[in-house]
């Protein structure tokens, strides 16, 4: 696995050197289409925000948002295009996150499992949580993707089965390149 010191460094070059990572400055669409869970007020976490296209959607909702990212080009350009945005550079294999803190938590193409956990003590009561992230499925597209980083099927609804879940799917889906994904995504309240 990868030390995070390498994947601030990866990032960051990333966000440096590649053009396509602009397409990032836009909400995700399944955020877009499942807007209507969405509170109109409150304070949301967007964890693993990159450059803010999630964050920057919640707060023209009206949230206030803060946002977390390993990358420190990321956070820069992001609070640099959001003014509002709360925003840190953090690790989050080391993250606490204060228990009722919360009433949206997005989670997009990050998957940490032990955070899981952390998610349900952080939202309030009717807190409302996204994620969306690839599945096993991309090692058939990818063979050298970390398979640790790759959702089982099913594995998503299973660890929210206790939750409302108000969305739920799991197959192919564009990504912003354009090519087909297989993903897992939910949207789950915690009761």
């Amino acid at each position: 696995m990868p030390m995070p010191q390498d994947d601030s460094l990866r990032w960051n070059a990333r966000y440096l050197s590649e053009e396509r990572y602009t397409t990032f400055t836009q909400p995700r669409p399944f955020l877009v289409q499942n807007a209507r869970y969405l509170p109109s007020y409150g304070r949301a976490l967007d964890v693993a925000m990159g450059l803010g296209g999630n964050a920057g959607y919640l707060l023209e909702r009206g949230l206030s948002v803060i946002g977390v990212d390993i990358s420190s080009i990321a956070v820069h350009q992001a609070k640099a295009r959001l003014p509002s945005l709360m925003a840190v550079v953090a690790d989050l294999t080391r993250f606490f996150l204060a228990p009722q803190s919360f009433d949206v938590i997005l989670n997009f193409y990050y998957l940490q499992r032990d955070l899981w956990p952390q998610y349900q003590r952080a939202l309030r009561p009717g807190g409302v949580l996204f994620i969306e992230t690839l599945t096993q499925e991309m090692q058939r597209l990818q063979p050298d993707v970390n398979p640790a980083y790759l959702l089982a099927p099913g594995e998503l609804h299973q660890a929210f089965a206790d939750w409302e879940i108000l969305a739920y799917r799991e197959g192919l889906e564009e990504s912003r390149g354009g090519r087909p994904h297989p993903v897992a995504s939910l949207v789950a309240r915690k009761r």
